[in-house]
């Protein structure tokens, strides 16, 4: 049942480890059947109470799952398979599309907010107990959520979006759960969906968002929590508008216990309004990073929701790292209050250059998805062909098998990595990856 790999251990502890190791380093494979409980403890000579307790372990880790008299079995899509691992590397002489990461030209420089920041600090210390939360920065941040509808909440700062959704979750949520996710959808947001030990239950996106007819299907099947992507969600570029947020707020309308979770992630590069759907249910959380307009490296994201929510992740986070470090707080506040950023000019640079890609790709009889953003989803029929082709033409893109669940193929090229000289080049180059391979002649 195992082939030659030997589970080992005494203690529950034990033998959770070296199933998790083994499924890390490939020992045991996504899908692999493990043994009855009874049939391992026999062998390994211990308890059946001592496996039961290594088989929950590993089940609330997302590494295992269980389906009663079918047994235990390795996850399809385990916790320690992180999907980043999916990836193309890009060796010399060929143009990387495929990271996601915003354009440097665009970021402002970060020297002199960060020096008039640990300015302040030296001469006014933080210090064990004081505010977790900038004054000056949760007073912006609201200003900006009221300025988009957003309703009434207190602020946390967390350290980027991930770590703000993990936090939601883990608050309200208990290994086993079901989540309803985007699919396609973040990549990252998955694995950790599955690191939690929760159930992702995929839900269809269009230009406009999440399909409601998917929303409903999946709370209806039980679904205790939904995460949604405002504005640029990634990997298709979909913004929710306002015909689709009404629809979506009528769904989550008559599933109030729901816990919706949004992530702004077009704020700062997207000039499309706002929808919030926050406060059509009770539990509720909207987060916005500053990783995409500001540089990913900042680490630092804002969230609202409800008070029982942001009380329950302030209070575990005051029992982690405590709090985010105020100098990085002190120095997002002057890029916000300096105008570092013009929303709009990046906005439209990197909306020039996706409607480009698109348009080209349409010339050549290929659709693609990019309402917002920075990335553009193009559906294929083969996708590890595509992506095979277009690395040996000198394009390397993101295999959509890194943010699928059960949506149809399709690979994500990042225009904040194209020239506007660039977008006919990878467009042909595309064109000629998808299409029929080249008839061959034996003589």
């Amino acid at each position: 049942m195992l082939g030659e790999y030997p589970i080992r251990g005494r203690r529950a502890a034990e033998i959770a480890a070296s199933v998790e190791a083994a499924v890390g380093d490939g020992g045991l494979e996504p899908g692999q059947l493990l043994p009855p409980m009874r049939e391992l403890a026999e062998r390994l000579g211990v308890n059946p109470n001592t496996v039961a307790a290594a088989y929950r372990t590993l089940r609330e880790r997302g590494v295992i799952e269980t389906s009663g008299r079918r047994g235990s079995r390795v996850r399809p899509k385990p916790a320690t398979t992180a999907r980043e691992a999916i990836r193309v590397d890009a060796p010399p002489g060929v143009r990387n599309v495929s990271q996601g990461n915003p354009d440097p030209r665009l970021l402002p420089a970060l020297a002199d907010v960060f020096a008039a920041a640990a300015a302040q600090g030296d001469k006014e210390p933080v210090l064990y107990g004081e505010d977790a939360v900038d004054a000056d920065l949760a007073r912006h941040a609201r200003v900006a959520f009221d300025a988009d509808g957003v309703p009434d909440g207190p602020v946390a700062v967390t350290s980027g979006s991930l770590d703000a959704i993990e936090r939601v979750l883990a608050a309200h949520l208990k290994p086993g759960d079901a989540v309803a996710v985007e699919d396609p959808g973040w990549g990252s947001l998955l694995d950790l969906v599955s690191a939690l030990g929760l159930r992702a239950v995929p839900v269809g996106v269009d230009d406009e968002g999440p399909l409601p007819v998917d929303v409903e299907r999946a709370l209806a099947g039980g679904a205790r929590a939904a995460i949604v992507t405002d504005r640029a969600q990634n990997p298709t570029g979909a913004a929710i508008g306002a015909a689709r947020a009404r629809a979506l707020r009528e769904v989550f309308a008559a599933h109030k216990d729901v816990l919706l979770i949004e992530d702004d992630h077009g704020h700062g590069i997207v000039d499309l309004p706002l929808h919030p759907l926050a406060g059509v249910t009770r539990g509720w959380a909207l987060v916005r990073s500053t990783a995409k307009a500001y540089g990913p490296d900042l680490r630092l994201a804002v969230l609202t929701g409800d008070r029982v929510t942001v009380d329950r992740l302030q209070g575990r986070q005051r029992l982690g790292p405590g709090w985010v470090s105020l100098i990085q707080q002190r120095a997002v506040v002057r890029l916000w209050t300096s105008g570092a950023v013009d929303a709009r000019a990046v906005a439209a640079s990197y909306g020039r250059r996706r409607d480009a890609l698109i348009a080209a790709l349409a010339e050549r009889g290929i659709p693609a998805c990019g309402r917002s953003g920075m990335n553009v989803w193009i559906p294929v029929p083969d996708e590890t062909g595509a992506v095979a082709r277009l690395l040996h033409s000198g394009w390397a893109v993101a295999p959509g098998a890194r943010f699928r669940l059960s949506a149809p193929p399709g690979v994500r090229i990042t225009v904040a990595a194209l020239a506007d000289e660039d977008v006919p080049v990878v467009a042909e180059a595309v064109a000629a990856a998808t299409g029929p391979a080249p008839a061959r002649r034996y003589d």
